[in-house]
């Protein structure tokens, strides 16, 4: 479908641009959005007579979005989610979840303006672009922890995977050693018996000689 555009589009053009769109596209977005016309004789007239009024509007609406984007630009937002030991979250990161957030924090941004290829599905810190006008776009950093002091950590660059993995591999390593460690200790133990047995023994040999003595001198008075 060929349309106008009655603003900057991006990878397509920008006011006053006649291109050629998927009819899915122009039908489902460009048009119930009022981001372009069919190009046809009848609105091609209606542009051009409206046109300077278009790029006005335009214009202003660029200027109070480069105004609000000095609020947004470089923002972290932290958002604490629960995760796996690996990092996995249990849930997503949406844009709704983004909206939320910078809305939270005194931002006016809407679903639309946010530009999320994918849920976010790990922890970490990861850039979101914000789009608040078709020329304004701003980026905004999505801080994922599972708590604030996580949080804290990942805003100076520390790696929080990463120490988890470390952490875990410390544990699994010692859990390896804990075996012989006890193994050891019943060495010891068994060792320490029999030296208690030998003691015993040689704490009886005394008596053993003197009952010997004994039967000895029976046997002489006998004979």
């Amino acid at each position: 479908m060929d349309i106008i555009l009655l603003e900057r589009v991006e990878n397509l053009g920008t006011i006053g641009d006649v291109v050629t769109v998927k009819n899915g596209y122009a039908r489902n977005y460009l048009l119930p959005n009022k981001k372009a016309l069919r190009a046809n004789e009848a609105n091609k007239k209606v542009f051009e007579a409206n046109r300077k009024q278009i790029e006005a509007d335009n214009e202003a609406k660029r200027k109070d979005a480069e105004t609000a984007s000095k609020d947004v630009d470089g923002k972290q937002i932290v958002l604490i989610r629960a995760s796996s030991a690996s990092g996995q979250l249990y849930g997503s990161v949406t844009v709704r979840d983004i909206v939320e957030a910078l809305n939270a924090e005194g931002a006016h941004v809407e679903k639309s303006m946010v530009i999320l290829e994918k849920p976010i599905k790990t922890l970490g810190v990861f850039d979101v672009r914000i789009r608040l006008h078709p020329e304004v776009n701003v980026t905004i950093q999505a801080n994922v922890a599972r708590s604030d002091d996580e949080a804290d950590l990942q805003k100076d660059g520390i790696d929080v995977i990463a120490q988890m993995f470390e952490e875990e591999q410390a544990e699994l390593a010692a859990a390896a050693l804990a075996p012989e460690s006890e193994d050891d200790g019943s060495e010891d133990e068994t060792k320490a018996e029999d030296s208690d047995g030998e003691t015993d023994s040689e704490s009886t040999s005394p008596d053993a000689a003197e009952e010997s003595g004994t039967e000895e001198t029976t046997l002489n008075e006998d004979s």
